[in-house]
């Protein structure tokens, strides 16, 4: 998730908003890898349940009932770095379609699929270590 984490960063994450609420477009969640539970992995929500997700000539497209024809998220907190690959994805109920920031070297739907609410322990709240770093996250504006 370069340049927004880094390892050995402290995060505090909230497991419990889960329980009440689903995640939205645009937090960043930990979840367990679907390919081996033992390993955990920490994306960005792209795509929620009932979506489809294509990605395509660099840009991600997100299809749903309020744009049925498509609609190209804004992503400029990921810089100049061209989102790779060539996927089109329909979500289930309760899958969502995550995706790392650092897109040319990440591991994530685009190759192992979406992942289940079952699946995701909880979202990312607070930074809490290097202190030089030390904060909260907001949302990306998708204007979707």
């Amino acid at each position: 998730m370069e340049p927004n984490f880094y390892d050995r960063e402290y995060l505090v994450i909230d497991e419990l908003s889960y329980q009440f609420s689903k995640p939205v477009r645009g937090q960043i969640v930990v979840f367990r890898y679907p390919r081996d539970e033992t390993q955990y992995f920490i994306k960005r929500v792209i795509g929620l349940p009932g979506e489809t997700v294509e990605v395509s000539d660099g840009r991600v497209t997100i299809y749903n009932a309020e744009f049925p024809i498509g609609h190209v998220l804004d992503e400029s907190y990921i810089g100049s770095e061209q989102t790779l690959g060539k996927v089109r994805r329909e979500l289930n109920e309760g899958e969502y379609f995550v995706m790392g920031d650092n897109r040319g070297y990440s591991l994530d739907s685009r190759s192992f699929g979406p992942i289940t609410e079952e699946e995701i322990i909880g979202r990312v709240w607070f930074r809490g270590f290097p202190f030089n770093r030390i904060g909260g996250f907001s949302l990306p504006d998708f204007n979707i």
